[in-house]
């Protein structure tokens, strides 16, 4: 979690692009990432020279020598019209060819801009980054590991915008992505795509899982939600296994070029050297990846439709929903045996169309549905308060029992605030997910519970866990209507005596 002087640092920084002229939301968190990418890259390059330095191996910077000023160090002592004209002329048109002229960064880059046109801003928001770099290091010194405190600052900035929810995009909880990768398990060797990938939270979320499966026992934690949290990765020896890990398992995808940019500098600066990102609508009849994928974790749009002649012709169902043709297109997209974990709105569960009942029995005869794990309405605030739920499954295989989980608390409270609480389910979801067997006694009216196949079918493919969750009502008792109407009889009599006393005095 942040603490409050970060969390003001960010405030403060967000006034002063507002009051500089840089009002809207998304434009102002790229010109955020932006700087936040040039400041980091800085501390990397530094880091891993001191490292070459220290064990004799060889190191390649960022920075040739030609580039030397191009650094957060170099740059950030100058008076504001010089660093201002220095960012503009040299900087930035260096950051735009950083990965290589031909990678997908500098590619999307292109057509990037650097609009901050006023020196005292520019000035202003170099200071302010400082300082919170400067907060993050003392939170560091605390045991807070960099990544962590990064990923929740980058988790803030995002909570800050106002137009967040539009055609149902909003940010998801790491805590959630979390759980999801917990539920899916995606490992090392695995190709992990996230086809609506926003900033590339899911695909961060699944790098951190990776890397907690390579930490040793001593350097994993549990986290403030409960959950094993270990991104060392000191059990990866081999250079090939991170090779495979930060250049050919990560795959992302998402309409928004300017979601792209932010997601492929938020990866960058957690590690992942090479993300392979890409302005795409997975929809579309320009998507071709269909069965090439073994891990797919998503939170695609819930609302919102796409035209009927753009949509892929290898989509099946008779819709323009995209809630329902994103859980066909990850379908399509997973290799036979692959498996998924994705958000979807409630109505997928129970909605009453031909296309919603179509795309259920598409989940229960084409895949393995395993478990449905239902979450509050609140977990999306303040962005939305729709009624969500997970869904986990594996393509191809039979359904035979689906898992069922009543999520009624993920550590936070349900308000726009979202404060941390004592109250939370996500530790008892994953253990119970591990140690699931439908043989198990099976109580409806515990929060867990397996349903079967043929139920299902017989409720018209309904996936509701309403549908099938047994409330235990207590009986009680009343009293006779006679003694009821006595005893108003003398609450009235006793009201009338009162108001005569009154009127006495």
């Amino acid at each position: 979690m942040l603490n409050t002087k970060l969390k003001s640092s960010i405030d403060h920084l967000w006034d002063r692009f507002w009051s500089g002229g840089i009002s809207n939301p998304l434009t102002a968190i790229e010109q955020i990432s932006y700087m936040l990418f040039m400041k980091r890259i800085d501390e990397l390059d530094l880091k891993k020279q001191q490292d070459a330095e220290f064990t004799g191996e060889k190191f390649e910077s960022f920075f040739n020598h030609e580039n030397q000023d191009c650094r957060w160090s170099h740059f950030r002592h100058m008076e504001g019209g010089e660093m201002l004209t220095h960012m503009q002329a040299k900087v930035f048109p260096f950051l735009k060819s950083l990965d290589g002229e031909k990678s997908p960064f500098a590619k999307h880059m292109s057509n990037a801009v650097f609009i901050i046109s006023k020196p005292s801003l520019l000035v202003e928001a170099v200071t302010i980054i400082d300082e919170i770099f400067e907060e993050i290091s003392k939170q560091e010194e605390d045991g807070q590991g960099f990544q962590d405190t990064q990923g929740d600052l980058y988790e803030y900035l995002l909570s800050e915008m106002s137009s967040a929810g539009k055609l149902g995009q909003f940010r998801t909880p790491r805590h959630i992505i979390q759980l999801i990768c917990e539920l899916v398990n995606p490992k090392l060797g695995d190709s992990i795509c996230d086809p609506a990938c926003g900033t590339g939270g899911f695909l961060l979320g699944a790098y951190h899982h990776i890397l907690t499966q390579h930490t040793g026992k001593e350097h994993q934690k549990t986290d403030e939600n409960g959950l094993t949290r270990g991104i060392v990765g000191d059990n990866l020896t081999d250079e090939r296994q991170w090779a495979q890990l930060k250049d050919k398992t990560f795959y992302g995808y998402d309409i928004d070029e300017s979601m792209v940019r932010i997601g492929l500098m938020n990866l960058m600066m957690h590690g992942i050297a090479h993300p392979n990102i890409e302005q795409k609508d997975t929809l579309s009849k320009k998507y071709d990846q269909d069965n090439y994928f073994d891990v797919i974790i998503a939170n695609p749009p819930f609302t919102g439709s796409i035209d009927k002649g753009d949509i892929s012709q290898s989509l099946s169902l008779p819709t323009t929903k995209t809630e329902l043709l994103f859980v066909n297109r990850i379908i399509k997209s997973l290799k036979i045996g692959g498996r998924a974990g994705v958000i979807v709105p409630d109505g997928v569960l129970f909605g009453s169309s031909n296309a919603h009942k179509m795309a259920r029995k598409m989940l229960i005869e084409d895949c393995e549905l395993q478990g449905i794990v239902s979450m509050p309405s609140g977990v999306f605030k303040p962005y939305a308060g729709v009624s969500t739920a997970i869904l986990i499954f594996v393509k191809g295989g039979e359904t035979e029992k689906v898992w069922f989980y009543d999520m009624q608390a993920d550590g936070y409270s349900f308000d726009d605030k979202r404060s941390k609480i004592k109250e939370n389910d996500l530790p008892d979801i994953v253990a119970k997910w591990k140690e699931r067997k439908a043989d198990h006694e099976n109580k409806r009216g515990d929060k867990s519970f397996f349903v079967d196949r043929k139920e299902i079918e017989d409720n018209d493919f309904d996936l509701s866990i309403n549908r099938y969750r047994e409330v235990a009502y207590e009986e009680v008792e009343y009293e006779d209507p006679k003694v009821i109407l006595r005893k108003v009889e003398e609450l009235e009599g006793e009201i009338i005596e009162g108001i005569k006393e009154l009127k006495n005095v």
